[in-house]
């Protein structure tokens, strides 16, 4: 039975779809316009670990993320650089998706551009003006904020209380928060791409808007789940319930609201505004993506995580003892050797009871760093017992079968070896064709030429040149 925490709520609840075992999921994507950096990626990650429990669990999930492809900072970053505004958003999609597989973050089901259903926006716009929850000023059309009384129910603020903080900017809107549903704007030539005809004029739609259009189309009104980061609360997601909610007049629009907590840097919030952010792609320079994935779920995903090296490292260290185990086991497991079966039901009983607490862990929503701690606990129990040769050969074949499939659970693949295998055989490699090079330097043609067949053996292919 999981429990997970509904930021609506504010309470654990037990999860239960509003179709049997199927999910509808909704994750708020990336805007496209630099480099994806580890805030990011550590909200993904943790979605990706919550869908792949859910299925593990058996449920079917759609896992729908948006692209958002249109928006002022695309436009401001392809005039900085000279791009066409749809060739930037793109070119930075497509690095995006790049680190999302390399990061193992691999079950999005789709992924929605915003540019391609300007038409359901459109149409939501049209409805929310029709049942008087828009109006249409000489800039735009707007959200009357005033006219939806559950404004900032999932953030627990009341209209009063934001007016009091807003100041109006715009007098041509009703009320200082009306967000933009509609932006109109001139045709200038180099946002020709990123403006289209509406009944409105040619223009370009707000932010908020693209994401429950999107819902919308491959969801309808209401679904199971919808997740981002905390910082989305508001105002995009008071503004979505707003907007899907008026549109529809059905409650709730989503049944669990769910929020990764901040990914800091020194105290402070990562993000691009603050100029702390660190790439996916720069992190991966020093560090393996199993690394970070460690990293990211050695905390509970909705509290803070601060980066450090210091961290990083002990991440390391972490899934090092990990793979040192499966190697000691594999090890053991290819000797004759005969290992005591002294303790074998007790051990049998062990492994089952830290299954069932690994699960326990995830089912209280999703607690990744309690699921990890049953896994260590077994570590150093089962590595003091190996050094007195007091464990069978059938537990640890059914030691190494669980954390497998914790593994798999996890977004790891413990059946494998360490991930700095691969770079130790080609600097091995390497090395061999540097010893080859300098045999053949000394004629010494024999020694060389068994090298070299050893290694064709291996499927690893030399061309010599001449000397």
């Amino acid at each position: 039975m999981i429990k997970l925490y509904n930021t609506m709520t504010r309470r654990k609840e037990i999860f239960k779809p509003r179709e049997g075992n199927k999910i509808k999921m909704f994750v708020c994507g990336p805007t496209v316009y630099d480099h994806s950096h580890i805030g990011h990626a550590r909200t993904y990650i943790s979605f990706d670990i919550i869908v792949r429990y859910l299925k593990y669990s058996g449920f079917t999930v759609f896992y729908l993320q948006n692209i958002t492809d249109l928006d002022d900072k695309i436009l401001k970053r392809a005039k900085e650089i000279g791009s066409s505004p749809l060739e930037l958003a793109r070119r930075y999609e497509e690095k995006y998706l790049q680190d999302m597989k390399v990061l193992g973050v691999e079950n999005v089901n789709f992924y929605a551009r915003a540019t391609e259903h300007i038409p359901e926006i459109i149409n939501q716009i049209e409805i929310l003006v029709e049942r008087g929850f828009a109006y249409e000023t000489d800039k735009g059309v707007y959200f009357d904020e005033s006219k939806f009384k559950d404004f900032g129910k999932l953030s627990n603020r009341n209209l009063e209380e934001l007016n009091v903080h807003r100041i109006g900017l715009d007098t041509s809107k009703r009320n200082p928060g009306d967000f933009a549903l509609w932006k109109k704007r001139k045709i200038e030539s180099e946002e020709l791409e990123m403006v289209w005809d509406s009944p409105w004029g040619t223009g370009r739609p707000g932010w908020h808007i693209e994401d429950t259009a999107i819902t919308d189309t491959y969801f309808g009104p209401q679904y199971d789940i919808h997740g981002g980061g905390l910082d989305l609360i508001f105002p995009h997601h008071e503004a979505e319930i707003a907007q899907m909610e008026a549109a529809s007049n059905k409650k709730p629009m989503v049944k669990y609201w769910m929020h990764t907590g901040f990914l800091n840097v020194k105290g402070e919030k990562m993000s691009k505004s603050l100029g702390n952010f660190i790439t996916i792609n720069d992190l991966l320079q020093e560090y393996s993506p199993d690394v970070f994935r460690f990293f990211v779920l050695s905390t509970h995903y909705r509290s803070p995580i601060d980066f450090s090296q210091e961290i990083l490292y002990q991440s390391q260290q972490g899934l090092q003892r990990i793979y040192k185990l499966i190697e000691t086991i594999n090890r053991l497991l290819d000797e004759n050797t005969a290992i005591s079966m002294e303790n074998d039901q007790e051990y049998i009983y062990k492994l089952s009871e830290v299954r069932k607490e690994f699960f326990e862990a995830m089912d209280n929503d999703f607690n990744t760093p309690s699921a990890f701690s049953t896994i260590f606990d077994i570590i150093r129990e089962v590595n003091r017992d190996i050094n007195d040769s007091n464990i069978s050969k059938n537990a640890l074949t059914k030691l190494k079968a669980l954390i497998i499939e914790f593994g798999i659970i996890l977004g790891f693949d413990f059946s494998l070896k360490n991930d700095n295998e691969p770079e130790l055989q080609e600097d091995l490699i390497e090395l061999l064709k540097d010893v080859r090079s300098k045999l053949r330097e000394k004629k010494e043609w024999d020694l060389s030429d068994e090298i070299r067949s050893k290694l064709q053996e291996l499927d690893i292919v030399i061309e010599d040149k001449s000397i």
